[in-house]
């Protein structure tokens, strides 16, 4: 059997590292540990001895985990995860197919309203074990892909193909191929001549090529914080919005929705997961569940309803022409359903 060295960091000192990262101060990280600020300082510098690199920098603003402990801090918390995944199905072994155990789950605001709410029922009822979590995160910069790297989530409904490269030590499966459509007030005449009302979101780079080739459309004038507030904006008037078929579930009879022909822009809507955590019972259980609904949602989109069964999410433009807001720093959410 092997055995452990000076250099090995044990599970408790990984738990120091984020319970400092989360706090922002070893005093607070102390007594979310439960334990004495020295002794979290004794084990950071520990940890640091070990890896061989600072990985906090320490001021009377508190502590900030550095480029390396950020890091540090992304895999410990996959570690940690993993060793709760470990625990929970070897306990299961026994009962082959069971499933159980919180689930932790990362998606843009779409997703959430529209996507899982019918998933997480049936996979309730198939596996009640299972605790599903999900937090809302913003689908810019990293995404919800970025939660999953730095161990904040277990598997995350995502944009695929966009300009942000997948972080290494993630697999990313494609689920559906959602289409864009012309959204403007009902009965109006010259939808293409409206205001444009936009909002920022990852995008692939088709859809960013088809945007920049369209002359017709303006420079936003409105700028909304989310697809739900572009959708309410267009219903009373205030222009047109170029958006994907998720976003338009359930849009009022005020809105009308134009195809935009058959080279219009689309949208890759899929998963992403560690290597480590995708054959897990849990993550395996919801996936099925994702597989099973996106079929639903092909046939729709195939037979031109747009607003077929919800979800939601923003209007792409080249990156050149405006920029990305970083997911940073935004609110975000969590719900346990």
């Amino acid at each position: 059997m092997a055995r452990t060295t000076d250099s090995d960091l044990l599970p408790q000192e990984l738990r120091v590292l984020v319970a400092v990262a989360d706090t922002g101060a070893f005093s607070a990280a102390a007594g979310t540990l439960g334990t004495t600020q020295s002794a979290v300082s004794h084990s950071v510098r520990g940890s640091e001895r070990k890896i061989g690199a600072v990985l906090f920098e320490r001021g009377r603003a508190g502590a900030r985990p550095t480029p390396a402990g950020e890091k540090a801090v992304a895999h410990a918390r996959r570690v940690l995860r993993l060793l709760d995944v470990l625990t929970v199905e070897a306990r299961d072994a026994a009962r082959p197919g069971a499933a159980r155990g919180e689930l932790r789950i990362a998606a843009f605001r779409s997703a959430a309203l529209h996507l899982l709410p019918d998933v997480l029922g049936r996979l309730r009822v198939r596996h009640p074990g299972i605790e599903p979590r999900v937090r809302i995160v913003r689908e810019t910069g990293r995404g919800t892909a970025g939660e999953v790297a730095d161990g904040k989530a277990d598997i995350a409904i995502a944009t695929l193909g966009g300009s942000v490269p997948l972080p290494p030590g993630l697999v990313a499966r494609e689920l559906l191929e959602e289409p864009y459509a012309l959204v403007h007030p009902t009965g109006h005449g010259s939808p293409r001549a409206l205001p444009l009302v936009d909002w920022a979101e990852n995008c692939g780079s088709y859809t960013r090529d088809w945007w920049a080739a369209q002359d017709w459309i303006p420079k936003a004038t409105v700028e909304a914080e989310d697809d739900g507030a572009v959708l309410s904006l267009v219903s009373g008037g205030h222009g047109m919005a170029i958006m994907p078929a998720l976003s338009l579930v359930g849009a009022p009879d005020s809105v009308g929705i134009t195809d935009l022909g058959p080279r219009r822009p689309t949208r890759r809507v899929g998963y992403v997961t560690t290597t480590e955590l995708a054959a897990s019972a849990a993550v395996s259980a919801l996936v099925r569940e994702l597989r099973a609904e996106a079929t639903v949602r092909v046939v729709a989109y195939g037979e031109g309803e747009f607003g077929a069964r919800k979800p939601v999410q923003p209007s792409c433009r080249p990156m050149g022409r405006r920029g990305i807001r970083t997911s940073e720093g935004d609110p975000g959410g969590s719900l346990t359903f």
